[in-house]
């Protein structure tokens, strides 16, 4: 690329959209063979080796701690002092950590359950220090480091504050944890993953200068093979790719020389956190679940959606797969492209940074939506920004609240925002699966309908499948992205989503929130009393170790 920062209206000569946000009928009947495509499930066994005997390692692990206790049972009386003593540390150890209320209760529980094993396991595992306090570290580095370069818009920032004095208080809170504000913003929404892959491929063929792509999953298959054609194509113009996934994400369903084959084709590859590096303090248990693609720094999209072809119903995997995802065109694409750029640099291991305004552009659109890019991850930990937008989203919720997510395990402050936000007389509702991907996380899921549907929050399961969509509506504000309603999410994973304010974003969103209603089952307070024997039996269990699941 030939200059620092691009202006938006060197790369705007051919952009096909009209006001909606649709394409012009010669692109749109260009890429309407993307939905005959046939989609397949290609799974490696080189990938699933290397899990399995990363599990298998962990695995020994906790056998041998286990098997501690066994060992020191023929000192029965040093064994009785040594089990006081090291229940007095633990307690205190975990009473007083700056650790989320879920995470100290497991790890009571295990101790209390494996006085020895469990306290062992906690100091190996479950504390800060070591490779994992190091590895938090660095990846802070490049994270702040990227910070700088974060646009803040003053004179944005204040009228929006004097125009919506509600939400104003939740934009303070970003602008204090490095979320700037952007104003004029172009947002348009998919109600499904194949109407955002249809655009994406669309806006990767126009790309002239770097094509930028994030995903937590990557599975060969007829939405990779359509996605590998175009990139080839780019690179031979001249266009700059690089290419980030995660190990977990891409390690069984990516051929074993997937990347080495990406790199001899000229994109640049990085893997986030490979799995088998850090078995010893289960860092690996650390993903980046981001989905960010960026082109020519004026447009970028985010979502729930991987790159696999169950997120755009190719093949078919628990009914139908309801996914959402939006494109963004204005500043907005500048946060996406920065989070891009952190992790980049965090999987490195370099000290050296790269030139971040090489992606720069200068936005010259006139959107009508607020923008806050938001993003979280553990090496941020014990502070947890996202989890704290999203209560807020709760808290001053006045008319309604919606809610979409695969997986509702949640901590107690959250679930009393909800019931309070329904007793003030906000209209709230969440939508589930109605077939879930993790039948565990599904029960767990259904365990907590209870306290929220005694209070009158409505429930629903989306009847025709799995819905993977990441969600909340309320009428001052909108939040889509990667971020579950769980611990994992919150607490255990590199997330990104943006926080919108915006009529027509709020509209569209309402809209198909009200079509997921109409096709999801409600389910009432009674019929969740009267839900299997067992079920009673096994969710306070799984309850009590749900950050583990």
């Amino acid at each position: 690329m030939n200059t620092q920062i691009l202006s938006e209206g060197d790369c705007e000569n051919e952009m096909p959209w009209n006001e909606k946000g649709d394409m012009f009928s010669e692109g749109k009947e260009s890429y309407q063979h993307l939905r005959n495509l046939k989609g397949r499930i290609q799974n490696n066994l080189a990938g699933f080796l290397r899990v399995a005997l990363t599990a298998g390692i962990v695995l020994i692990q906790c056998l041998l701690i286990l098997m501690l206790p066994l060992v020191l049972r023929n000192m029965t009386v040093y064994f009785y002092f040594i089990l006081e003593l090291v229940a007095v540390i633990a307690m205190l150890t975990l009473l007083n950590s700056n650790q989320s209320p879920s995470f100290r209760l497991a790890w009571i529980a295990a101790v209390l359950i494996l006085p020895i094993s469990g306290f062992v396991m906690y100091y190996l595992w479950g504390r800060s220090g070591g490779k994992k306090k190091k590895m938090d570290h660095y990846i802070m580095q490049q994270i702040s480091y990227g910070r700088q370069f974060l646009v803040h818009d003053e004179e944005s920032y204040h009228k929006f504050l004097q125009e919506n004095p509600v939400a104003g208080r939740m934009v303070k809170y970003m602008e204090t944890e490095g979320f700037p504000l952007s104003a004029g913003n172009k947002v348009w929404y998919y109600p499904m993953g194949e109407d955002a892959f249809e655009d994406i491929f669309a806006e990767l063929e126009r790309a002239e200068y770097f094509i930028l792509i994030d995903f937590f999953i990557v599975a060969e298959g007829a939405l990779w093979d359509k996605m590998h054609e175009i990139l080839k194509r780019k690179i031979r113009q001249g266009v700059e790719i690089k290419f980030l996934y995660d190990d977990f994400g891409g390690a069984i369903r990516t051929g074993k020389y997937f990347s080495a084959m990406l790199e001899e084709e000229g994109i640049e590859v990085r893997i986030f956190n490979p799995i088998h590096k850090y078995t010893g303090e289960l860092y690996m248990n650390y993903r980046s679940h981001h989905k960010i693609v960026v082109v020519d720094g004026k447009t970028a999209f985010t979502g729930g959606f991987n790159l696999a072809d169950e997120y755009a119903n190719l093949v078919e995997r628990f009914g139908v797969w309801k996914d959402t995802g939006i494109r963004v065109m204005g500043e907005a694409v500048w946060g996406l492209t920065v989070i891009f750029l952190q992790m980049w640099e965090a999987c490195s291991g370099s000290k050296e940074h790269m030139d971040y305004l090489k992606y720069r552009v200068m936005p010259q659109v006139q959107g009508d939506t607020y923008c806050h890019v938001i993003s979280d991850g553990p090496a941020n930990k014990p502070y947890n920004p996202i989890e704290s937008v999203y209560n807020q989203m709760i808290m001053y919720s006045d008319e309604y609240l919606y809610i979409a997510s695969p997986y509702l395990v949640l901590e107690d402050y959250m679930k009393q925002s909800l019931i309070e936000a329904a007793k003030r007389g906000v209209d709230v509702r969440i939508v589930t699966p109605g077939i879930p991907d993790k039948k565990m996380i599904k029960i767990l899921t259904n365990y907590n309908y209870g306290s929220l549907l005694r209070e009158g929050i409505r429930i629903y399961e989306y009847t025709p499948g799995f819905i993977h969509a990441k969600q909340i509506l309320s009428e001052d504000a909108a939040i889509v992205g990667t971020i579950n309603m769980d611990y994992r999410s919150f607490y255990l994973h590199y997330e990104n989503g943006i926080w919108m304010c915006g009529d027509h974003i709020k509209q569209d969103m309402r809209e198909d929130f009200f079509k997921m209603f109409q096709e999801s089952r409600e389910i009432s307070y009674e019929e969740w009393r009267n839900r299997p024997r067992r079920y009673k039996i096994i969710q306070p269990i799984l309850n009590l170790f749900s950050i583990l699941l």
